[in-house]
């Protein structure tokens, strides 16, 4: 049983308050342009890396996170919406956070609620133990019943507490004084109570590993060292919900009605499967088709009794990313999902289980998330190739898409160049497609210099994944931009594969996966310079993650690309065996790939930088993680020892995904830098930047005429 828990003492609250002001006001200065002001409309001009770097966010920064709870939160009445509004600040390093609400009929009238606080990201379980992936969390606000308060997660001085904020603006307050971050939080149905999950385990946990520590820890599987030096938090302690009296603190264990309120699993970046039920019982999911885990999925519902009506129609198999049952009585479902070629199209969809086929609403090329019920409709985020995200109602019955709130709205007086997409299939008949970026005012039959970026293409065209590669700055500078979204999996088609280590094996037997993408990215780059848009002897190639892995394959098994830049690196075969931990080396044992103490370059060679480096001579920039860059040591001196034009960039407290203003300003800068030097010859006459340029001039004079591409 857990103990009543009183308000600390009026003395100590007020310094806690005074303290989070303190620690807020430098960036509050910083912020004072969060909402959009409503001044003068300002000439047409060429977009900065700044632009993209400074875009207001609403949610995740990232277009193709489906299947996420929304970002929205509707009030009571229907009337209003609240979220969180984050936007970068790279001079400061930090960001700019706000409670915001809106009105949903007229005028949308922001206001925010309360401001401050740092950015909160996500942790989540790789191979068995916790690591924070840089990415941002997703945070959804929650009305009370009645209408009067806003409750909101918050992380000030690195810990996460439930906030409330009163929704005529009047003020807001910390509610809890949880020892460990608080993951997920909801009203009780009376509104009287505020439930949270949280893991008191981690301060158990964490403290254990530092008891250890005094005689010695013992090098097992909790240690990845790439990532740290020390044990992480193996497993993932018990998520454990609360009930807290936000007026007297008073906080209690909740009961299992207050439980079924929250998430009780961690869901941090996963997909969630979409769940609708109706006012009156009615049911709808989606099931697999068969025992794939990468099989098409169905739609199943049921009616009021319980039984049991599944939809065979086409329209309803597929990438689900939301259903609905009409708020008129629940008869009519209403469900948004991804088709057209390689599922780069939306479909909004009406059906009346049992009584025929569903009928489509609206078909958009735009990206539609975190759809949630309102009046009027589905309010939504909406975003497309050169619109940055905003907010829209969509008419279920119509499909009419009517805008509502725009947090970027001075990205209207920037100049972008024409986005093509362009469909194709790979050698094994996949589907695949890209987005084109052209510069503005290019002219036909010029033959550029052209980037290719990695590996999802959804929505507003930022920097690839990962956010990295600036993609309509570099169309700025006169670079031609192929986006890749990539096709699916090979497993996909194989049969017997009943798990996803079914799906690694036969993604990794014989590099079939790599093989797979790099022939959907040799078709896409052909399609370009077919049409006389890219020189064949000026293409660069970037990526992170998997992105990183296939511009890594490119480089060895192709000559197309004559420079390349990437986020993460690399497997290869001492070092992510050794550097990644014991865990890691078992996950890669598992998927059939030999151990460190046996050399086996017939399966290496494929893939291994290390023992293809004196046959690359391509520059290759490396800007890495400081959890991550011990994995690219061994590509690094190997690359290096053979006098190979190689640079490597190290950011201190990053991760997978690197999540600081400063360094992500830096990132974007050195790769336009990079690509314009190898690519285009110019040189930025910043006096800050000639160390740099005398590095790379050092690099071209050692490699000698007709070693690279002209």
């Amino acid at each position: 049983m857990v103990r009543p828990h009183r308000p600390v003492a009026f003395i100590a609250s007020v310094l806690f308050i005074l303290c989070l002001m303190a620690s807020a006001t430098p960036a509050m200065a910083a912020c004072e342009d969060l909402l959009p002001s409503p001044g003068a409309r300002q000439a047409t001009r060429s977009i900065t890396p700044d632009d993209l770097l400074r875009l207001r966010d609403i949610g995740q920064p990232d277009g193709s996170m489906f299947g996420q709870p929304s970002p929205l939160s509707i009030s009571p009445d229907g009337r209003e919406a609240a979220f969180v509004l984050n936007r970068a600040n790279p001079d400061t390093n930090s960001y700019c956070r706000a409670l915001v609400v809106i009105n949903l009929s007229g005028p949308p009238n922001p206001r925010i609620l309360d401001r401050g606080g740092e950015m909160i990201t996500n942790s989540t379980l790789a191979r068995g133990l916790v690591v924070d992936i840089g990415f941002p969390a997703l945070l959804t606000p929650t009305w009370s019943p009645d209408g009067l308060w806003i409750a909101y997660l918050r992380r000030d001085h690195g810990i996460t507490q439930v906030w409330r904020a009163r929704a005529d603006g009047s003020g807001a307050e910390v509610v809890t004084r949880s020892p460990v971050d608080v993951e997920a939080v909801a009203w009780t149905s009376d509104g009287r109570r505020i439930v949270y999950v949280a893991q008191p385990g981690q301060e158990d946990a964490r403290r254990r590993i530092a008891e250890e520590g005094r005689s010695g820890w013992l090098y097992d599987a909790r240690f990845a060292p790439n990532v740290a030096a020390r044990p992480l938090i193996p497993g993932s302690p018990p998520r454990e919900a609360f009930m807290i009296d936000p007026t007297s603190g008073e906080v209690l264990p909740a009961g299992a009605t207050e439980r079924s309120l929250v998430p009780m699993e961690d869901q941090s970046g996963s997909s969630i499967a979409p769940l609708a039920v109706s006012s009156d019982g009615r049911r709808a999911w989606t099931e697999r088709s068969d025992a794939s885990p990468l099989s098409l999925l169905r739609l199943v519902s049921t009616d009021r009794s319980g039984r049991r009506v599944t939809c065979t129609a086409t329209a309803c198999a597929g990438g689900f990313t939301g259903l609905w049952w009409d708020a008129e009585g629940g008869k009519e479902l209403r469900f948004l999902r991804r088709e057209g070629w390689a599922n780069g199209q939306m479909g909004l969809y009406r059906w009346r289980p049992g009584e025929g086929a569903p009928r489509r609403a609206l078909l958009t090329d735009d990206v539609l998330l975190g759809c949630t019920q309102a009046d009027g409709g589905l309010l939504c985020t909406s975003e497309n190739a050169v619109t940055p995200r905003q907010l829209v109602l969509v008419d279920p019955a119509s499909g009419h898409v009517r805008p509502v709130y725009d947090p970027n709205p001075e990205f209207g007086t920037i100049r972008l160049g024409k986005v093509e997409r362009l469909r194709w299939r790979n050698d094994l008949g996949l589907e695949a497609w890209g987005d084109l970026v052209l510069p503005p005012g290019y002219q036909p039959g010029t033959r550029l210099p052209m980037i290719v970026v990695q590996y999802h293409s959804d929505g507003f065209l930022r920097g690839g994944t990962g956010d990295e590669y600036p993609i309509h700055a570099f169309a700025a500078r006169g670079f031609a931009v192929l986006s890749i979204e990539r096709p699916a999996f090979v497993a996909q088609g194989r049969p017997g594969i009943r798990s996803y280590d079914d799906v690694n094996a036969a993604n990794g037997k014989g590099w079939a996966e790599r093989r797979s993408l790099l022939s959907s990215l040799v078709t896409g780059v052909n399609m370009v310079i077919a049409r006389g848009i890219a020189d064949p002897a000026r293409i660069g190639i970037t990526g992170l993650s998997d992105g990183a892995s296939t511009a890594r394959f490119a480089l060895i098994n192709t000559k197309m690309f004559a420079a390349a830049s990437i986020s993460t690196c690399c497997v290869e075969p001492k070092s992510v065996m050794t550097y990644g931990g014991i865990a890691y080396a078992d996950a890669m044992r598992a998927m059939g790939y030999p151990p460190a103490s046996r050399d086996d370059p017939d399966f290496w060679r494929p893939y291994s930088m290390v023992l293809n480096a004196r046959d690359m001579n391509r520059p290759l920039l490396m800007q890495l993680a400081d959890e991550e860059y011990l994995l690219g040591l061994e590509t690094f001196t190997a690359l290096r020892e053979a006098d190979q034009p190689v640079e490597m960039h190290v950011y201190p407290g990053e991760h997978h995904i690197k999540w600081q203003p400063a360094h992500r300003r830096a990132i974007y800068e050195r790769n336009l830098d990079w690509f314009q030097f190898w690519l285009q010859s110019p040189v930025d006459s910043d006096p800050a930047k000639a160390s740099q340029y005398a590095r790379w001039e050092a690099m071209r004079r050692s490699i000698g005429p007709g070693a690279l591409p002209p």
